[in-house]
This record gives structure tokens, C-alpha cells and sequence, in this order.
């Protein structure tokens, strides 16, 4: 049984860093999941990885997924409404960043560029823990992988004791900001030494966000969400564990404010002038897993998923005219993975098979006022589509000389076949391929591996998508993109180069990397518009780069006091169309990360159930836009996003061994602020109470 939790994270992506903390980074385990698809100890990671762990869930209390990544090095989440956040990794969002939900794809061919909502239907309480690898996993993960990949990664059942073993568990969390409830009540037994199970029900309120003292309340950017979960686990005699798994997550009434008349006007920003645009948003995603770790042979283990996955977008939009429009999709997503493993006279061996396949129903109904409503031919996406993606990997870890080398290699295969498109009478369809490889090393530079230098080199390549070819819908403000014929696929390739130092006493860990963009898939102005918006369409803008530095530290300055600190620096260029000329300009990467630093000063006394910290958060003036950026002027202000500094003041108590709370006190200066290319503010002054009893 002592395999059980390798075998439940075996086709997960990531591992821990070199750096350890509590709140932005996390206590290394001794051995993790890395993005070799396989159990290995953290100080083997050839790579820039962090876990955000249950402790860390506990103790900082984010409110959704993508704030549970926030503090992390090269990571900003950015925020088109409160409901619908967006990480960007290293200098990508959206499309270019790759979302696993216990291994299996969140990502579709419906997934559009820049940022997105659907990271936002991951539920935190429901995830044991977040596994994060920056920069390309193309190799291992396939297409969209290119800033890197996060994997949510749900609990395990109890281990059996030799008898029954039944766990019930109490999670809340309120803040007084948004008048916000959230409350989730979970079980999970180990019934036999054989069969395990667990369930959860969370549900969630969320009011209007008070911003800092001088925005105040921002209306309509409340919403309502619900989410539930279950598993069961069987253990064959072999040793093989058969998992079956499923997640829901309901979303209602999630408001983009600022195309409404109800956006704020901040620094110069503008809003639209919708009478309504709002989201409803569900998921559902069902798993099976035959796993088996350490059968010895020629195959050491292999993991074995079969999934459906299910999206569906619904989007009410009333515009100044009285016209009411109501799209949406749905896309259902079958996948099959298989993973294995085998230790061989010339290294460790992961290789594998992943296919996935979309199929896609896509509408739009116009109702202009006094008339019948007019059903489209497609939605925001092509009507009647499907769209295929098959990889074949194979990555091997050897010892040179004292150096640890991992090489790896893929095979990608993507076709589209979109039936109903806009203007298209025949449609659209193609097809693409391509191969990709890294190179991995790493030099412990002592027995015990406290301390390691990485160096790397990864491609990373995206197929076009529905959404690239046949998007028909709003894009950034005021822009609506129409489809096109064609596009090559995105290539990318990355250099990497860091060390890291991992002891009792202190902890630190910095990494340079280079990113080289080709071909990249841009949305254009045409010139022209489409009610009264401006027409904007996709083409491959050509080359360009990102590149950036990382630090984290931890120093334990007594054995009662620790800091923390973590800092990232990030530019970046691309040739893009900034008019509606065809000439190509050099421009800066859109929504680049600001010099972006976060310090922490905990106290947690020895051998006491109690600990306080201090965090400051704060960030450079982000002032380097691109024209997309300076003309989407309802989320960007006109001279860029100001920067800002942020206290917060939190504690907790592990009351008894049933029962643990955090409080926290955020935006102690009640600070009017909002991370880069955000529709909204953060919260201004706040208390955030979270709890957990276990019964």
C-alpha cells in the first residue's frame, strides 16, 4: 500500500524546487513526481518545478485555483473578472500554458489565446496538492506546454490499518471583501485492505468585491459556484490499483465587467457600454486508472487512463441597442493515455502513448429587439467540429560521468475538421505534425545532493486549434476576431540554466532561461468592422523571445523565525501587426510580468500548535505594452498598470489534532490595486477566515 500515492501522481507533471517555503513555495517531500513522469527524489529534478502543498492550501486559503499558484517565481495571475483567472507562466497564458487534472488534459482545441476562465473550474478543496513545471514539457505533455504545466492533484483514500477506517472533513473559508461563503464537506474510508473511497461537496457564494479605499465596491462581480467530487480505489492482489474517478464544477452568473457599463474607471481605464455580459461555466470530467509500480520485468510500472472530459461555455450578452446574443459550446473530450516504465543497463526509461479527441457543438442566437430570434452558423468556435491530437514520447535519465542526463523525444499529430464555419460554405480542416526533443542535466555537487547545478534545452511546439482557425468572437475590448483559412504551427525552443542549495539551515535556488518564439500565432487588425466592433483575425507573426531570471531564498534565522523571499525579472519581444498594416514590427510580449519580489517573516516557536507571519508582495510599474495592450484601455491603463506594495498579516492554530484555522489580514494599507492586464482590482483591506475539521 505504501506505493499507493506514486501510482495515484504517476502521469502527473511536475515536482518540488531546490527552494523551500511555506506560503509561495513548499517544503520539498523526499521523493515527488517530476516531470520524467515518474517517482523521483526532489533533489534529482533536472528542472524549475514547485508543489503548492494541502499544508500550503490550508495556510494561505486561496480563494480559486489560479490564486493558489500566486507567489510563485515567473507566475502572475491575472484576472479578466473575479470569477475568470488567468496564470501566466514565464510569459504565457492561455493556450501556451497546459493544465493537467490528475494527468489528464484540462486543455482543448477550444482553449483561445490570452487569457481564459477555465483554470477557474479547477476546485481548490478539491486538490491535495498542485504540482508546477516552468518552460516547455512539450516532450512529455504534447501541444500548449510551452510556459510551462500545472497539475491538480486529488487526495488519497487512508491507508489501511487493519481495520475499517472511515476520515469526514469540514473545510470553510470566508472573506469579508467580496461577503464571500465557501464550505465543503468531504469523507473518504478505506473499508478493506482492497477498496478505498472518498466524496466531496463544496459550495460557494461570492459577493461584489470591495476594492482598495478609493474604487470601493465593484458591482456585478459576484458569482456562484458549486462542485462536487468522487473516487474509488481497488487494489488487485498483483499489486495493480484500479482507480475510478470523478469531478463536477458548476459556475453561474461570473460577470466580465468591463466591457459592461458597470467596469470601473481606474487610472485612465475605460469600460464598455454591455448592458450584460456575463458566463455560466460547468465541467465534468470521469477517469479510469489501472496502474502498477515496481512488478519488475522488462516493464517496471505502467499507468493506464481512459477519460471523458466535458466543457460547456454559455455567454449572455445584452448590448447598448437592446440586441441580446447567446453563445456558447460544448466540447467532449475522450482521451486514452498509457505510460511505462523500465530500468535498463543504459538508464531509466519513461515512454509512452497519449491520444485525445474533441468533439464540438458550438451556437449563437442574435435577438434584436422586436424580432425573431436568428440562429447562427457557428459560435464562438466552429459548429459540428472535431479535432484530434495524438503524441508518442519516449525519455530516458543515465549517469555520464557523475552528470545525470536526460534526454526525450515526441511525436505529435493534430487534425481539424470543422463542418459549420462562418463565411466558409466548406469548412475548414487540416492537419499537422511535428517532432520535438530536450536535453536535460544535472550535476549534484555534493553525496548528499544539497546542492545541484541544471542546465536544459527544450522544444516546445503548439498546433493551430479551433480556436485559432475558426474563432468567431469578441477578443480583447472592442475587437471582435473572425476566422481564417490557414496558419502554421508554433515552434519554440528554450534554454535553462540554474542551482539550487537544499538544507535545515537555508534554502536557495535562482534559474536564467531564454526562450526563442517562431511562428507565432497572433491576432491582426484587418481594417475593417463587424458590428461596430474592430475586426481582428490570426496570422504567424514570426520571431521573437522571452527570457527572465528566477530567485527564491529561505533562511531559518533561529529556530523559531524564518524568511522567505522570492523575486522574478521578465522581458520580452515578438514581431507582430500592431496595424492594420501587413508589415511586421517588433513589439513588446503582451501583459509581460513587471519586476515582480515577495518577502515573508514567519514565527512559529518550537514545539507550538501556533505560527504568525508577515508577507509583502510588490511589483514594478508595468509599462511595456504592446499595441494590443495599449489598445485594450478597459483593462490596461493608458501609461501601463501602476505598481504597487501590499502587506498581509496572517496566523493559524492547530487547535487540536482534529481541528486547525487560519486568520489573515490582506491589503493591510487598503491599497487600490490590480495585477497586469486585469479587469478588475484586488480586494482592498480584508479578513479571511479558513478552517478545517477533521471528524
Amino acid at each position: 500500500m505504501k506505493k499507493r500515492n506514486l501510482v495515484a501522481c504517476l502521469l502527473a507533471v511536475s515536482a518540488a524546487s531546490g527552494v523551500a517555503s511555506r506560503a509561495e513555495t513548499v517544503t520539498l517531500p523526499d521523493v515527488v513526481v517530476t516531470p520524467m513522469r515518474a517517482a523521483t527524489e526532489a533533489a534529482s529534478v533536472p528542472a524549475s518545478t514547485y508543489v503548492v502543498s494541502s499544508d500550503d492550501l490550508l495556510a494561505n486559503a486561496p480563494r480559486t485555483t489560479p490564486d493558489a499558484l500566486a507567489g510563485l517565481p515567473s507566475v502572475m495571475v491575472q484576472k479578466t473578472s473575479y470569477g475568470q483567472g488567468s496564470p501566466f507562466l514565464r510569459g504565457f497564458t492561455g493556450f501556451r500554458t497546459l493544465m493537467l487534472v490528475d494527468g489528464i488534459r484540462l486543455n482543448n482545441s477550444v482553449f483561445r489565446d490570452g487569457p481564459n476562465q477555465y483554470w477557474n473550474t479547477v476546485d481548490p478543496f478539491s486538490v491535495d496538492r498542485y504540482e508546477v513545471v516552468l518552460g516547455p514539457a512539450s516532450v512529455l505533455y504534447g501541444s500548449d506546454a510551452i510556459g510551462g504545466a500545472v497539475n491538480a492533484l486529488s487526495p488519497a483514500v487512508p491507508e489501511w490499518t487493519g481495520a475499517p477506517v472511515w476520515e469526514r472533513t469540514l473545510k470553510y473559508r470566508g472573506a469579508t471583501a467580496d461577503q464571500s461563503h465557501q464550505a465543503r464537506l468531504e469523507t473518504s474510508a478505506r473499508l478493506t485492505e482492497s477498496f478505498g473511497l472518498r466524496a466531496g461537496y463544496t459550495w460557494k457564494s461570492f459577493d461584489d468585491v470591495e476594492g482598495g479605499k478609493d474604487v470601493g465596491e465593484q458591482p456585478k462581480t459576484g458569482y456562484d459556484e458549486t462542485a462536487w467530487d468522487a473516487g474509488a480505489e481497488y487494489v488487485w492482489g498483483s499489486g495493480a490499483i484500479l482507480t475510478l474517478g470523478h469531478q463536477q464544477v458548476n459556475q453561474e452568473d461570473a460577470w466580465r465587467t468591463h466591457r459592461t457599463i458597470y467596469g470601473i474607471e481606474w487610472e485612465g481605464t475605460t469600460h464598455g457600454d454591455d448592458l450584460v455580459h456575463r458566463f455560466d461555466q460547468d465541467r465534468s470530467l470521469t477517469w479510469l486508472r489501472l496502474a502498477h509500480t515496481d512488478r519488475g520485468g522488462a516493464v517496471d510500472a505502467y499507468a493506464l487512463t481512459l477519460s471523458r472530459h466535458k466543457q460547456g461555455e454559455d455567454l449572455d450578452r445584452v448590448r447598448a441597442n437592446g440586441r441580446q446574443d447567446v453563445q456558447g459550446f460544448d466540447v467532449e473530450t475522450w482521451g486514452a493515455t498509457l505510460t511505462l516504465e523500465s530500468d535498463s543497463r543504459v538508464g531509466r526509461w519513461v515512454y509512452g502513448v497519449d491520444y485525445y479527441r474533441d468533439i464540438v457543438d458550438s451556437y449563437n442566437t442574435r435577438i434584436d429587439p422586436g424580432a425573431a430570434p436568428k440562429r447562427a452558423v457557428q459560435g464562438p468556435v466552429a459548429d459540428d467540429a472535431t479535432y484530434d491530437l495524438l503524441g508518442v514520447f519516449v525519455q530516458n535519465t543515465f549517469d555520464a560521468c557523475g552528470v545525470e542526463v536526460t534526454p526525450g523525444l515526441r511525436y505529435t499529430y493534430a487534425e481539424l475538421d470543422a463542418d459549420k464555419v462562418d463565411k466558409r460554405p466548406d469548412g475548414i480542416s487540416g492537419d499537422w505534425d511535428a517532432v520535438v526533443g530536450s536535453l536535460r542535466a544535472l550535476l549534484p555537487l555534493d553525496a548528499e545532493r544539497r546542492q545541484a547545478v541544471y542546465a536544459g534545452v527544450s522544444q516546445g511546439f503548439r498546433a493551430p486549434n479551433l480556436s485559432d482557425l475558426t474563432r468567431l468572437d469578441s477578443a480583447r475590448s472592442n475587437e471582435i476576431e473572425t476566422p481564417v483559412d490557414d496558419l502554421d504551427p508554433e515552434k519554440f525552443v528554450t534554454a535553462e540554466i540554474g542551482w539550487r542549495r537544499t538544507a535545515d539551515d537555508w534554502s536557495a535556488g535562482v534559474a536564467y532561461y531564454h526562450t526563442w518564439i517562431d511562428d507565432l500565432i497572433v491576432r491582426a487588425p484587418t481594417g475593417e468592422t463587424v458590428d461596430d466592433l474592430l475586426e481582428v483575425t490570426k496570422r504567424n507573426a514570426g520571431a521573437g523571445h522571452v527570457q527572465g531570471v528566477e530567485v527564491s531564498a529561505r533562511v531559518n534565522l533561529s529556530a523559531d523565525w524564518q524568511v522567505r523571499a522570492m523575486g522574478t525579472w521578465m522581458e520580452g519581444k515578438v514581431e507582430a501587426y500592431p496595424t492594420s498594416a501587413p508589415e511586421r514590427v517588433e513589439d513588446d510580449i503582451s501583459r509581460v510580468m513587471p519586476l515582480t519580489g515577495r518577502l515573508a517573516l514567519r514565527w512559529q516557536p518550537v514545539g507550538r500548535a501556533y505560527w504568525v507571519e508577515g508577507v509583502v508582495d510588490a511589483a514594478d510599474k508595468a509599462d511595456r505594452l504592446s499595441a494590443d495592450d495599449a489598445r485594450d484601455t478597459q483593462r490596461i491603463p493608458p501609461d501601463g498598470t501602476p505598481g504597487y506594495i501590499v502587506g498581509t498579516l496572517r496566523g493559524g492554530v492547530q487547535a487540536t489534532d482534529a481541528l486547525a484555522f487560519t486568520l489573515a489580514l490582506e491589503n493591510l494599507a487598503d491599497e487600490d490595486y490590480r495585477i497586469h492586464g486585469s479587469g478588475v482590482n484586488e480586494p482592498g483591506r480584508q479578513l479571511v477566515f479558513s478552517a478545517a475539521l477533521t471528524f
